[in-house]
């Protein structure tokens, strides 16, 4: 069977546009995805959560929460290549530790490490070597040394201990 030049294959479908920015491609369609989900799973969900005639209902909506989470983690997971995927689950498993750290402490280590490293300043090297070793080293020492808003802890370690209540650090 040969294509048509007005033919669209599932692969045309499926195949990355370079001209969506980004932004649109991550962020601006998660309304759409959150319709589609919603018509995927809200009916069924909601009828499984109705059959917990024993369950009060904040423990109800809890679940159906939880369901619902864990579906589109299990989305994500099988729609990248195994090994982005193990990636793909660090990087998450860090960012959800960071952000529980953040609400713990009422903090923001991720715009406060910025700001930190934002003081290191290309002129005052010789090389851009020298730079980006100085600005890793910065960030690295801001990462690992404590501070006073989280306890004298440093984020690493809030950032470990968020993942270990929720065995996320094995």
């Amino acid at each position: 069977m040969t294509k048509n030049e007005n033919e669209e294959t599932i692969n045309d479908l499926f195949a990355e546009n370079q001209d969506v920015p980004p932004e649109l491609q991550l962020w601006e369609k998660n309304p759409k995805r959150t319709h589609l989900i919603r018509d995927i799973w809200f009916n069924q969900m909601n009828e499984q959560v109705d059959e917990e005639n024993e369950m009060p209902e904040e423990a109800k909506r809890e679940l159906l929460f939880m369901m619902a989470v864990n579906s589109v983690l299990d989305i994500v997971m099988e729609s990248l290549p195994e090994d982005r995927a193990v990636s793909f689950s660090y990087f998450l498993d860090h960012m959800l530790g960071l952000t529980a750290a953040n609400q713990r402490y009422g903090v923001d280590l991720l715009e406060t490490s910025y700001e930190i490293v934002a003081k290191v300043y290309r002129e005052d090297y010789d090389t851009d070597e020298e730079f980006e070793e100085a600005v890793m080293e910065k960030e690295e020492k801001w990462w690992t040394v404590g501070k006073q808003q989280l306890g004298g802890r440093s984020p690493n370690d809030v950032i470990a201990e968020a993942l270990s209540r929720y065995g996320l650090n094995r």
